[in-house]
Order: C-alpha cells, then structure tokens, then sequence
C-alpha cells in the first residue's frame, strides 16, 4: 500500500475496496491522465518510477500528480 504522508503514527488505515477507490477517483478527479495514473498507483500499487516512465513523466511530476489529488481522494471516502 504506498504510503499516506498524512497518517499519524499509529493511527489505524481503513481498508477500502478497489471499486470505492476507482469510484471516487473517477467522480473528483478531472483529468483522465491523472485519472489513469492515480488508479495504477492505488489500485494495481505501481511505483512512482514505474509511473513516471508509463506516462512520460519525471518522478518529480508524478509524485505531485499524486500527492495534490490525494487528500481530495481520501477526503471523500
């Protein structure tokens, strides 16, 4: 599970099914790209490397991507 920069330490992760990730990802997150790249990252688990070379991108570019849309994401679960 790739890491939740926003987790106190100790405090217990909710497990969520892959289709109520895919659901709120598609529903409040706009771009199809970042769409795409955020479902491969928290649902198939994909590295930020493996990321960044899928879709052309730097490291740096994809971790932003992901870091910028997920407290919008988990905001909604």
């Amino acid at each position: 599970m790739p890491s939740l920069p926003w987790l106190r330490k100790g405090e217990k992760v909710k497990e969520y099914a892959n289709s109520q990730i895919a659901l709120v990802i598609d529903e409040y997150i706009h771009k199809k790209t970042h769409r795409e790249l955020l479902k491969m990252r928290y649902i198939d688990g994909l590295t930020f490397e493996e990321l960044a070379e899928k879709f052309d991108l730097s490291v740096r570019q994809t971790k932003n991507i992901v870091y910028t849309n997920e407290k919008v994401i988990f905001s909604h679960i």
